[in-house]
């Protein structure tokens, strides 16, 4: 089968990676995502547009130095070129998940730490999941 279905609220909740990249298409990337306590995915900025949504914590989204309070159900569209942050607030781990267009990581890349993405300097190679 082409393409990605399957239960995303599940397959966020039950991750307990930093960053796992679950599907990549021509034109988007679909990852999700695990922020311990405290964590934040530090401040970036893109040259494509990222979405995010909250399936469990709290935590705040830093847009251009705007900070908003966040928590499940919560969907932060970041258009290309603002600088951004999803910082987990909260005293349990953040579960989200995030789509990239286009896609920003290599297809299949498992960070299982922050400190695993940030000394990995891996960027999308061009090849998708199918």
């Amino acid at each position: 089968m082409n393409g990605f279905v399957k239960n995303i609220k599940n397959l966020a909740i039950k991750n307990d990676d930093f960053r796992r990249v679950l599907y990549t298409a021509k034109y988007s990337q679909l990852v999700v995502m695990s922020l311990a306590p405290s964590e934040e995915i530090g401040e970036e900025v893109h040259t494509l547009d990222q979405f995010f949504r909250v399936e469990e914590g709290t935590g705040e989204a830093v847009l251009e130095g705007s900070r908003t309070a966040i928590t499940s159900g919560f969907a932060i569209v970041v258009p290309a070129g603002t600088n951004h942050n999803i910082i987990n607030t909260g005293h349990v781990p953040m579960k989200l998940y995030t789509l990239y267009s286009p896609p920003n990581h290599r297809d299949g890349v498992v960070h299982h730490t922050r400190k695993e993405a940030l000394v990995d300097s891996e960027h999308f190679d061009g090849i998708a999941t199918e």
